[in-house]
This record gives structure tokens, C-alpha cells and sequence, in this order.
């Protein structure tokens, strides 16, 4: 194994959640722009869509508001492999952000109409990661933003 592929963990978050519904329901509220407006973003946040097209090189463009700013946010899907996995660059809404990190969502499915979605964010430095760890609690956000989700499809 070469060095630079042996570890990321220092430029990594990882979040994991059980979510009590099946698998396909739970991939459809993340691919659908009408259900991810409804649950993106930490608590105290909103997120509006401007376009979504979920395809290897589609792209999701939407807006997060919440108490500290608002946020243009560009995803563009490099892997979109329905249900299991999703992989994406993640960044602002601007053309190479040297900020943007790749993100790789897997649905796992579970016995009992449950999912396990494990979220795995590699940041371009560990500088990068503790920045939005610390300056935005992405590691608080990103369970909130699994809890609201699940909220959503408890209905």
C-alpha cells in the first residue's frame, strides 16, 4: 500500500445512523428533491433546490439557510448506484472550490424494513477538516441531519 493511500482519517468525518425504514424509500428521500428539501441540513436550517440531477456527473445546486448564513452548496455525483451508494464532490456553488470534499453515502439494507447509511466525507487537508468541524459542528450537524431525515419518513 502506498503512503498516500494508506489513511485519510485525519481528513475524515464519518457518520452513521440506523434509519427505521426500508432501504428504497430511504435512497428516494435523499435522490428526490422534494423530500431532501425537507430534511438537508443540521437544525434550525432550511434547504431550497435550484436544480437536481441525480446521474454520474449530474448535478444537485440548492441553497441552506440557518442561523449562521445562507449557503449555496453544488453537489456533483460521480457514482450513483441505486439503492446501495451514492459518491459526490460536495462544495459551494462555485466552479473548482478548492474547499469541495468527495462524499460516499451507502444504504445498507437491514432485517426489518431498517437501513444503516454510513456518510464518509474526505476533505481535501486535515486543516479543512477541523475547520468545519469546529467553525460549522459538522460532525453535530451531520447526525442531525440523518435524525431529521428519519423524522421525515416516520411521517
Amino acid at each position: 500500500m502506498s503512503a498516500r493511500a494508506s489513511s485519510s482519517a485525519d481528513r475524515e468525518v464519518l457518520i452513521t445512523r440506523i434509519i427505521n425504514a426500508p432501504r428504497d424509500l430511504v435512497f428516494g428521500a435523499w435522490v428526490d428533491s422534494k423530500h431532501a428539501d425537507k430534511w438537508m441540513g443540521p437544525t434550525g436550517y432550511t434547504t431550497v433546490t435550484q436544480s437536481m440531477d441525480v446521474r454520474p456527473g449530474g448535478m444537485w445546486r440548492f441553497t441552506m439557510t440557518g442561523p449562521q448564513g445562507v449557503f449555496p452548496n453544488r453537489v456533483t455525483y460521480i457514482e450513483v448506484e441505486k439503492p446501495s451508494r451514492l459518491v459526490y464532490k460536495h462544495g459551494s456553488d462555485k466552479d473548482n472550490d478548492p474547499d469541495a470534499f468527495e462524499v460516499t453515502v451507502t444504504f445498507e439494507e437491514l432485517a426489518d424494513n431498517k437501513t444503516h447509511i454510513t456518510m464518509r466525507s474526505i476533505f481535501p487537508s486535515a486543516e479543512a477538516r477541523d475547520a468545519v468541524v469546529k467553525q460549522f459542528k459538522a460532525i453535530e450537524g451531520g447526525y442531525q441531519t440523518l435524525e431529521r431525515l428519519e423524522k421525515l419518513l416516520r411521517g
